[in-house]
């Protein structure tokens, strides 16, 4: 089995706001084993923009702590799994806790009023 994971980062550890993270985690897993981890900065956030941008690294998973409905959706028009609400940890820990189902998930979907009547999240 082979993963190609990202993880929206911030200071080393998952970004609560998927839109503002500084960095993204992509981690290659062969069989169940972390085998490659990389760092690699994204481009300005636009809404819409991440998912497009994450697909061209072979992406087949995002862990996420805060991401709203229409990311999820443009996610998995990318064929990419979103899993939302995940804790503050560094990138090899939350992969680690994923390839051996201990990941804890709390769903934290952005719905902020002030975005609601745009369908977007800036998260």
């Amino acid at each position: 089995m082979k993963k190609i994971i990202a993880i929206p980062l911030e200071n080393g550890v998952l970004c609560a706001h998927f839109g503002h993270c500084q960095t993204f985690a992509i981690v290659n897993v062969e069989n169940n084993l972390i085998t490659e981890v990389k760092e690699v900065v994204p481009p300005e956030h636009v809404p819409g923009l991440y998912p497009k941008w994450v697909a061209q690294f072979g992406v087949t998973d995002v862990i996420a702590g805060g991401m709203g409905q229409q990311a999820i959706m443009l996610f998995n028009q990318q064929k990419i799994n979103a899993f939302v609400g995940a804790p503050i940890k560094a990138a090899k820990e939350l992969v680690a806790d994923f390839l051996t189902d201990k990941l804890s998930l709390n769903a934290n979907y952005c719905n902020h009023d002030e975005h609601a009547e745009h369908g977007n999240c800036e998260h």
